[in-house]
Order: C-alpha cells, then structure tokens, then sequence
C-alpha cells in the first residue's frame, strides 16, 4: 500500500500522521526525552493497521534541545595556530550594552580543547604556509588525552581553498578512529570566520548523538518490521536522506517548524492567500513565519539558544540556509512565576514532557499556560487527547494559587502580548507588517490563543487547517525533496566572469544531486541560484534569486529592486557586489487546487457548554462546544464557542464567528 508516515518530536509531544490513500490518521503522545525513539515507535504501532510504508517523513528538535541544554558530544576544535579564540572573540560588540552584569553565551569547546596547527591559506585560496602534518599527530595525542568523541577543523580561509582542512582529516581519522569529523568546507563554505566555526562546532558537536539516534530508530523500525527509507526535514524546507543529515544535522536545528511553515504555506495556496502570518504553538516554543505571494522569507544565519532574553547575539550563529522565522519560549507548558517586583512572567522554561504542566497529573507542580488555559475554560478536560489523558483541574487551581487571584487572566495575556511583540519585530525587520495578514494557526496550543494574538496584531482572519494539533508532521507530507550548497565567491558586476561562475554552479548543482538523487527521479528536478549581495562598503548581504542567463544588467536591477523592498529604497551612485552565490535543487512540488466555495449550512446544534473567560475583558460567558468531525463544510458558528478535536481545541471568542470551508478549515473572523 502507498502509505507514507510523518513523524515530528517536539520538546513536550511527539505527533505522528499516517498518509493512506483513503485518508490521513494522526496521533499525539508525550516525548520521551530520555530515548525519543521510543515514542515515535510507540506511536507507529498504534496508526499502522497493516499498511506498509513506502516512505517515513521525520523532523525531531533532538539537535536543538542537544545545543540549548548543551548535551552535545566531548567536542574539539582544530584551527590555525594563532585563532583559537576566534569563537570567544565573536563580533567584538556588547548585545547588552549598558548591562555591566552581561556574559557572553560559552563556547561549546572550552579553550583548553582549541588545538592549533601551523598553516595558513590566504584569501585568495593561496597557500601562505604549508600544513604541518607533524603537529597534526600532536594533536591527535592531546584528543585521545581529553577523551574527545568530536572534532571540528576549521581552518582560515578553506572556503577559498579545502586542501589543508581535508588533509588534516584524512590524517586525524587515521590516528583517532571512532571520532567523529567535521569541516568547515563541507559544513559551511562561506567567509565570516566566527559564523563558519561556530556552525561546524555545533554540527561535530551533535553528530554523534543524532547518529546513535537515527540508528536506534531505523533498528526500531526494522524491528516491528518497517523497512520504508526515512527522510529527514531540514531547516530550509526540504527533505534529505539519513545519510545526509548523518554528515550535516546542524542543518535540522530548525526541522519542525520548517515543516510547520510548509503546512501553512500549502494552506495559504488552498485559500488564494498572498499575505499571510504562520503561528506554530507546541507545548515548549511558539514559532510565527511570514509567508508573501506563496514564498517563505528565507535566511542564511539563525541564533540558537540565546540565553539573555532572546536578545541578538546571545546566541550561538548557526550559518545554514533557513526558512527565517523567530522563535520564543512561549508554549503550553511554559512556567509562569511572578518576579521580584511582583510582576507576572511567562517562561522561557518549559515544564515540558516530564514532570509536564500540573493538570497532566505526572508530579509537574509549577503553574503553567496549559493549566491557565484549563482555568480560563479554553480546555474541556475530559476530552483532552480525544479522552484518554484527562486533565486534573484542581492541580491546576492549586499551582496557581501562590500567583494570586485572576493569575491565569494575567498569564494568557502576558504569553499572548510576547507572541505579538515577537510578530511584530519580525515583521519590521523583514519591512512587513502583521495588520491585515490572514493567521494560519496550528499546533496543539496555537488555535486556543489564535483569535486573541490576533486582535492584538491587527488581523481580523484565522485559517485553522484539518489536523491543525499535528501541523507540522502534515507539512513534512507536502515538503519537497531538496538540497542546498553555497560557495563563497566574491564578484563584482563589473567584471563578472561568467564562465567561472557556470563552472561553479556545474560543481555545485553536482554536489546537490548526490543528495538528492538518492531519494527523488532525475527527471523535473527544480534548479534556484541566489546571489547574496550587498552596496560596496556594507557588512551584509540580502538575498537576490539570480535571473535567468547570468547577465550583469539582470542581476543588478534585481538586486536594486529587493534591496529597495527591504529598505524602502536604493541608493544611487553605489555599485553592488556579490558575496556569496547558493544552487538549491529540489524536487518538483505541484501547487495545491484552489478551494472551492461550500453552501452554507444553518448553525448546528449543541447541548454541550461550558464557562470561557475573555482575556481581553475578564468577563466569563457560556461557549458552546462542539465536536470538529460533526462540522460539515459550510457550518457556521458564532462565539463564544470551543470546537474541539483530539490533538487541540479552537477557540471562537465573542464578537467572532467561524465557519468550516471546503477543505474542512476552520476560518475565524472578527465580526465588525
């Protein structure tokens, strides 16, 4: 049978939807931090009903959860000798300027473990000094002394010349066996020493544990006889093969919500929509994506981890391409606390899966935005997860007691009004803004806070797509399979030689194809370059899809006009030059037919009701609640209402009405 499996591990549930061709079937259950095979094997075996796989479609924050908790393996760096404090130097600027009490995020290798070696590549890919292979056999010595499981060689300028950095490898492997390697030239080829070394640090640094991971969960898999391939999501929206994401998991850092954004996107083509806001709320972190004219905005560096209040440049840069996205610690299980001058706040911290929020009855005692949600009437908690986890109110009542009277009012409008500061300066940074977007909300907490995030940004349309609880794992059934491979090139567009550049965009579309080639047909296969260009004299690059036929003009004026859409203008007189070129390769991905119009149907009836707080007034109404499968398309319903559903529930507010299209979406929207 044609049946493909799409599982996705977040920080508190690990979803799972099963693609047949009579249908779709989701699961939901809690992660299994301490062996998240185990969950995602748990969860196969309850949707499988004889069905056999032909393919497994897998996302998991595993990598992320290994750099943020800094879980990661022993790891080492080898560099040039006279650079090991490259990564604690960074950008040589304060994040935090007027804080005297500020810290830097460590180094995931500590400086006793920089080891350096004589050598040296200049910038044009000259050699300056040879490598001395002699000190190389010194360096394996002292990493067999300090038990290193990882190495990351990153040495300067390899992007422009690789010779050193491999044969450094290929002599390191030799004298350390079983310790994992990685490149900067394979990793991430590209200028900005600090950017480069970081990210090759964090790919050595969880390539062992994703590679023990992915193991285990292929011999699980083999073990209740799936024998399917597994593709991997990775950060920039495409799907790659295990042994891909074996050489390069930095690159799934952000697999889930790149998924997430794909779902969104197949549903904003299903609507006609051009301007839309994706909103991805789990259980740990809510994730917002801004999505214009079917195109995600993508990116060529995130942070990780940030660990001074989400601040740019508390992090650690990772340099992979990316669907550009801000993510923040606001999810359901999200602790909230009140602060020294007795102000409420919301997270980071996560109770996540274990101990979890303290309606889940699992020992959690901390009050959380999943008990809020459950005191606000937000939550029926007899048919949380279709009824077979229900949700224990007094522990909710009990852990909010120290907050004060109307803490859970407090607590859902300080996580509501964080997700809407983070919406709004994501948009401005990316020269958008967020009033009149249509949301499209999914995950298992995004469609209770879907309407009040969106009164407070100016949106008055919410999209909630079938199987909106397990969004992301149904996007990673619509992702094509892809690749990405940059180069570090600099060009100036006076005197761009074409022919060099073809020769390396032959290289590159090579490269790409031995990933993809192992997953997809030859045949149709979709080719994109993008130039990351910049006005002589800036720091940095903004991205330019490259026009057809390499021509200097063409690339100028498109250059021109998307430094103006992201600047409001261009500057006259300055000549633009480029930086870094990128070949994506993907598989063909066929737009979704257009929905059609449903004849509305009267307004179904309900005996079910039960008592919903408005954040935005404190006033409790009666909400009537209804069964999403019992909503036929064309039903229209007026708030306050819940329609609820196994992996989440919809909140209609009052002064809001919902109708289900076509496609069994809900659509919200805020009556005038």
């Amino acid at each position: 049978m044609n049946a493909r499996l799409a599982v996705d591990i977040g920080g508190t549930f690990t979803d799972l939807v099963l693609e047949t061709p009579q249908g779709t079937r989701s699961h939901k259950l809690l992660t299994t931090p301490d062996a998240p095979e185990r969950a995602v094997l748990e969860g196969a075996k309850k949707l499988l009903r004889g069905e056999t796989l032909r393919l497994v479609l897998h996302g998991t924050t595993l990598a992320t959860n290994a750099l943020i908790e800094r879980k990661g393996a022993r790891t080492a760096l080898v560099t040039t000798q006279g650079f090991r404090d490259s990564i604690e130097i960074a950008y040589e600027h304060r994040f935090a300027q007027y804080d005297l009490t500020m810290e830097r995020p460590a180094p995931l290798v500590p400086r006793a473990m920089r080891y350096t070696v004589p050598e040296r590549i200049a910038a044009d890919g000259g050699v300056l000094l040879a490598l001395d292979e002699a000190a190389l056999h010194t360096v394996a010595e002292q990493a067999r002394a300090d038990g290193v499981a990882a190495l990351a060689i990153c040495f300067l300028h390899s992007f422009t010349n690789d010779a050193h950095e491999r044969r450094a490898a290929e002599i390191l492997s030799a004298l350390l066996p079983g310790v994992s390697i990685s490149l900067s030239c394979e990793v991430c080829p590209e200028l900005r020493e600090y950017d480069r070394a970081s990210t090759t640090i964090a790919n050595a640094y969880v390539r062992p544990l994703m590679d023990g991971y992915l193991a285990r969960l292929e011999e699980g898999f083999r073990a209740i006889g799936i024998a399917a391939p597994v593709l991997m999501m990775m950060s920039s929206g495409g799907l790659c093969t295990v042994e891909a994401a074996r050489r390069f998991p930095v690159r799934l850092v952000e697999s889930g919500p790149a998924g997430g954004a794909i779902l969104a996107r197949h549903v904003a083509a299903e609507n006609g929509l051009d301007k839309v806001l994706a909103f991805d709320m789990g259980g740990t972190t809510a994730k917002l994506t801004l999505i214009d004219h079917g195109a995600f905005h993508m990116a060529r560096s995130f942070e990780v981890a940030r660990a001074y209040r989400f601040v740019q440049g508390s992090g650690l840069p990772i340099r992979i391409p990316v669907i550009e996205l801000v993510e923040i610690g606001a999810g359901g299980g999200s602790i909230a606390r009140r602060d020294a001058l007795g102000r409420i706040m919301v997270g980071p911290d996560s109770s996540g899966s274990a101990p979890g929020p303290a309606c889940y009855g699992r020992g959690g005692l901390s009050p959380t935005v999943t008990d809020a949600d459950l005191l606000l009437g937000r939550l029926d908690p007899a048919l949380f997860a279709g009824g077979t986890m229900p949700l224990d109110e007094a522990a909710a009542q009990k852990s909010f007691a120290p907050l004060g009277p109307d803490a859970a009012i407090g607590v859902a409008e300080i996580v509501d009004e964080t997700m809407a500061s983070a919406a709004r300066v994501h948009a401005v940074e990316n020269g958008e803004d967020t009033a009149g977007r249509t949301m499209i909300a999914f995950g298992g907490a995004a469609p209770l806070h879907a309407a009040r995030l969106a009164q407070k940004l100016g949106i008055t349309r919410v999209v909630v797509p079938l199987g909106a609880g397990v969004g992301s794992a149904h996007g990673f059934l619509q992702a094509p399979i892809g690749f990405e491979v940059v180069r570090t090139r600099y060009t100036r567009l006076d005197n761009m030689d074409t022919t060099a550049l073809e020769a390396m965009f032959t290289d590159m579309r090579a490269e790409a194809e031995a990933v993809v080639l192992q997953a997809a047909p030859a045949e149709g296969l979709v080719e994109s370059r993008t130039a990351f260009m910049r006005y002589r004299g800036q720091g940095h690059e903004i991205p330019v899809l490259v026009p057809p036929g390499l021509a200097a003009t063409a690339l100028h004026q498109a250059f021109v006009a998307a430094y103006a859409r992201v600047f409001g203008r261009a500057i006259p007189g300055l000549q633009p030059e480029v930086m870094t070129w990128a070949l994506a390769l993907s598989s063909p991905l066929a737009p979704p037919a257009r929905l059609a119009e449903a004849a509305p149907l009267p307004m179904p009836a309900t005996s079910a009701s039960r008592m919903l707080t408005d954040p935005a007034t404190g006033a409790a109404d009666s909400a009537a609640i209804h069964a999403r499968t019992s909503l036929a398309p064309g039903a229209t319903l007026c708030g306050p209402a819940l329609i609820i559903e196994d992996e989440t529930t919809t909140i209609i507010p009052k002064h809001w009405t919902a109708r289900i299209n076509a496609g069994g979406q809900i659509i919200l929207e805020h009556a005038p």
